[in-house]
């Protein structure tokens, strides 16, 4: 959060009803970095399409692609949201920019994800772990992306954290992704201050 403080209050309860898939497709793909395995390859996931559960609040289906060195496999699966924190609100970009845009409140959502990779394709598996994704509410209630202090060293979002394994094997491999960083890494991978620069 940039060092905002979040209040300690699970909000769960008051902002399920809102619809946050499209904080999931916002980013572009030149933005979203990801490393799978102890040599940190790069892998790059795209989501095509997420959905909220209509039934469910919780949960959102997800469909897309990951590619490893040139191995593209299609996935489906779901993000289940297990928390969301409000923040105390003390920045607003840049010398408080958006301090009047009329923003209602912003803070973090956890959840725990898991997508399957189709078992028809080379080197396939599943992934799982957790998501944190930073969010606001804007003066017309609708939910937005938080990118208001995006222009801060060491931004990011849409953080993605947990493991790839690989089906019907022990193989298993930590994989982590984000927007602008790769989260979650020793700092001898990534050496940027202001934005992600690879050792």
């Amino acid at each position: 959060m940039n060092e905002e403080q979040l209040n300690a209050n699970d909000e769960v309860t008051e902002f399920i009803k809102y619809d946050f898939s499209r904080l999931w497709l916002k980013t572009e793909n030149s933005a979203v970095y990801g490393i799978i395995g102890k040599e940190y390859h790069r892998i790059l996931i795209k989501f095509l399409m997420v959905e909220k559960n209509l039934i469910n609040n919780n949960e959102y289906f997800v469909f897309g692609k990951s590619s490893v060195k040139g191995n593209v496999c299609e996935f489906i699966g779901k993000i289940t949201i297990i928390k969301i924190q409000e923040s105390a609100r003390k920045y607003f970009g840049v010398d408080d920019e958006f301090k009047n845009q009329g923003i209602k409140t912003e803070g973090l959502l956890t959840a725990k994800y898991e997508f399957f990779e189709n078992n028809q394709q080379n080197n396939s598996g599943y992934f799982s772990g957790i998501l944190q994704t930073k969010w606001f509410l804007d003066k017309n209630d609708k939910m937005q992306y938080d990118d208001i202090n995006s222009v801060s060293d060491g931004y990011f979002n849409n953080a993605f954290v947990g493991t790839w394994k690989m089906y019907n094997s022990n193989s298993e491999k930590i994989c982590n992704w984000g927007d602008y960083r790769v989260p979650y890494t020793n700092c001898d991978f990534d050496i940027g201050t202001a934005e992600l620069n690879i050792s």
